[in-house]
């Protein structure tokens, strides 16, 4: 079993620590969650989080952890990030670049002690027993930042799309080609990785596969339509669907809709890009909606590194590439032009021309000074995006939502600049 314990940092990843923990993230192919399931072989049974994420609930996510923490569970830092490819075998402590990343507690922890800002993995490593003191140490990489999402992710890409494939049954199309082109006509590949189909994946003649930098996977149910390139590594989750452009190194969740160009970005899963306008580098959350024409700036006229809000303040990212972090249920009307290391907090709904680089949550209207986007209107306009994907938002879900805008419309952080 696995409990995911965000820590201090980890928690003050905005957007999106506002409204989910980071477990529930993608990171390169998959869910943070998902990744840490595999590599330990074992289900997650809940997550240590902030407590206003107590009522989290989504799909396959565990509830918050309550109560202690029983020995013998895998207690991971949803920061470190092993490759898919790393194996726990009898391990009791795993560790990446020499920092201990999961440990399988030797005795009972409790929520409150996991909550504490001084706690370490450390302190809870087994001392006797089986497997006591046996530390492995596991290729992977560490977020130490909310912009190492997209700094991680071509890495994380070339490594996690041959075994995801491998794991869900994915064909290549490209060996051998002859069989590619019977299979699939008027559809082209240049390069030498794979390009791996899940069965029930489509793809739509006059597509084209540059597979020169790394392979691309589509998933069951994902459709590339005509007149798209899709250039690897890149990954297309479940029911998504691209079309008619350049896709570049993104890792798209499921259930998406994709068009125009995207470079080096990640869905979480359930956003809608419906229409023309570049996105890259970004991060896009849950249920995130961008209008037709929505731009983002990745990279400054002065090609220095660009600089993003934190609750701590403005920070320099030391990157040269950094678009947009663009919290869940967060929308943009027609036309916007987001502005390099833009963030738009949860729940914003905003249509002015270029917004400030930060957005605050549930913010509305356009130009600033923004509104408040009213708890319920919210919430009615969650519930109808969400239908549209065959999901119910919950009675509970609705009070959690009306909780998290009270919390987040009165937090003094989303003021500073």
């Amino acid at each position: 079993m696995i409990v995911l314990l965000d820590d201090p940092r980890a928690r003050s990843f905005e957007p999106f620590a506002t409204t989910r923990p980071l477990g529930e993230v993608r990171a390169g192919a998959v869910l943070i969650r998902e990744r840490w399931a595999h590599v330990l072989s074992a289900p997650a049974i809940g997550f240590v989080s902030s407590p206003h994420l107590s009522g989290f609930s989504e799909f396959a996510a565990p509830p918050a952890h309550e109560g202690a923490v029983p020995a013998g569970t895998w207690l991971v830092n949803t920061r470190a990030l092993p490759h898919l490819q790393a194996t726990a075998s009898d391990a009791a402590v795993l560790s990446i670049d020499g920092r201990v990343a999961a440990v399988r507690v030797g005795g009972d922890v409790t929520v409150e002690q996991l909550r504490d800002p001084l706690f370490s993995l450390d302190s809870v490593m087994p001392e006797a027993g089986p497997g006591a003191g046996t530390r492995v140490e596991v290729p992977g990489v560490w977020l130490e930042h909310v912009w190492d999402l997209t700094a991680t992710l071509q890495e994380l890409l070339l490594s996690d799309i041959p075994l995801v494939g491998a794991m869900v049954g994915a064909r290549s199309i490209t060996e051998p080609q002859a069989t590619a082109q019977a299979a699939l006509p008027g559809v082209h590949v240049i390069g030498l990785y794979d390009v791996l189909l899940e069965p029930g994946a489509e793809v739509e003649p006059m597509t084209v596969f540059d597979t020169s930098a790394g392979p691309v996977l589509l998933r069951a149910g994902a459709r590339v339509r005509a007149f798209t390139r899709v250039v690897g590594p890149c990954y297309v989750g479940r029911q998504s669907t691209v079309t008619a452009d350049r896709i570049a190194g993104c890792s798209i969740g499921d259930a998406c809709r994709v068009h125009g160009e995207v470079s080096s970005t990640i869905f979480i899963g359930h956003a809608n890009k419906g229409h023309d306008g570049f996105v890259g580098h970004s991060v896009i959350g849950r249920w995130a909606n961008l209008g037709a024409g929505t731009i983002t700036s990745n990279l400054k006229n002065t090609y220095g590194s660009v600089s993003l809000w934190t609750p701590e303040g403005v920070r320099d990212t030391g990157l040269q590439f950094l678009g947009s972090m663009l919290g869940d249920h967060a929308k943009t009307g027609i036309g916007l032009r987001l502005t390099t290391g833009c963030v738009v907090g949860a729940g914003a709904n905003v249509f002015d021309a270029i917004p400030p680089k930060l957005v605050p949550p549930f913010a509305w209207g356009g130009p600033t000074p923004y509104g408040v986007f009213a708890p319920d209107a919210f919430v009615d306009t969650a519930a109808r995006v969400m239908s549209r994907r065959q999901v119910e938002l919950s009675e509970a879900a609705r009070g959690w939502w009306r909780t998290v805008h009270r919390m987040a419309t009165t937090d003094p952080r989303w003021t500073r600049t």
